[in-house]
């Protein structure tokens, strides 16, 4: 992504990437015996370390806040992993367009914090939200309608989608 500057030059601006909660979860988790959530911390790790630098990261308050429960010992290696992300005011913009997508019936109101990460990320303009949430967030039937209740509410919603989905093309490919 580039913009133009006052001068006219082109500066380059790197995407912007909320992290939702399964990130460092994934990131600082126990091995798992589970062969699919083992591929998803393995493409985690890939993600953290080969491309994380190309994007802009941002968390919210939802993200410590969950990030701080559970094991103290894991909680606390989450909370480090995400404690140099710049963080996104929760305002009151992000509240209503929560309540919307819950009020819209894309997402249950039992998970009302998934909607409240789709609305910080989609106030706050980011690019794309990274999450393992499969179930409430990256879910295509689901992100259609929460795009289109964005879109109402006057928001782009961001892209949703997993490392796997973000690890970008191999630079060696013709």
């Amino acid at each position: 992504m580039h913009r133009v500057s006052s001068s006219g030059t082109l500066i380059s601006v790197k995407p912007k990437v909320y992290i939702e909660t399964t990130i460092p979860s994934y990131l600082v988790g126990r091995p798992s015996r589970d062969l699919v959530v083992a591929a998803h911390q393995e493409l985690t790790h890939e993600w953290w370390q080969r491309r994380q630098s190309d994007f802009a990261l941002f968390i919210s308050q939802f993200v410590i806040d969950e990030a701080g429960m559970g094991n103290p010992e894991l909680a606390q290696r989450r909370l480090e992993a995400i404690a140099d992300l710049d963080q996104l005011e929760i305002s009151e913009e992000v509240g209503l367009l929560a309540a919307r997508i819950v009020e819209s019936g894309a997402i249950p109101s039992k998970a009302s914090a998934d909607a409240a990460h789709i609305a910080a990320a989609a106030v706050h303009a980011m690019d794309y939200l990274l999450t393992w949430n499969c179930t409430h967030i990256a879910n295509a039937e689901i992100s259609r309608k929460v795009g289109q209740v964005c879109e109402g509410a006057g928001f782009a919603c961001p892209v949703i989608c997993t490392p796997e989905e973000l690890m970008g093309g191999d630079e060696d490919e013709e």
